[in-house]
């Protein structure tokens, strides 16, 4: 697995699916599903056929192997939700969502997660989140 001091990583049956992707395709990124008619799937385009912009936060770029690493995008919004959670992008079989370039393989990316650990933390300027108590029962 890729992806040490980043907000992403991804798996090895992820990276391998990627290369493959990328030879059909030409360089890909991804941008994490906010919900909706695409759940929350990690979205595998062809760069350029989704654009960016300043409502996007980029997470990490993966090193899968290739010359260049792919990038890994999320909106600003869906980000302030997420910000303590480190993602991994994992593959199973299954149907792609949406317009995903993996669709046709009979293989989907999924998002992996975890909350960032202390050292991660400290890293991304982050202190811990808060947790609430349950409320005692008066």
């Amino acid at each position: 697995m890729t992806g040490a001091s980043q907000r992403v990583a991804v798996t090895d049956a992820a990276a391998s699916l990627i290369r493959d992707l990328t030879a059909q395709h030409g360089p890909l990124m991804f941008h994490q599903s906010g919900g909706c008619c695409d759940g929350s799937s990690p979205m595998c385009y062809p760069v350029g056929m989704f654009l960016t912009g300043p409502a996007d936060v980029l997470l990490g770029a993966l090193d899968v192997h290739l010359d260049e690493p792919v990038e890994v995008y999320m909106s600003a919004s869906q980000f302030e939700y997420w910000k303590y959670t480190h993602l991994t992008i994992d593959v199973v079989p299954g149907r792609g969502a949406g317009f995903s370039v993996e669709g046709p393989t009979g293989m989907r990316f999924l998002i992996r997660s975890r909350m960032l650990d202390p050292a991660e933390l400290e890293h991304f300027g982050l202190s811990a989140p808060v947790r609430l108590s349950p409320t005692p029962d008066a």
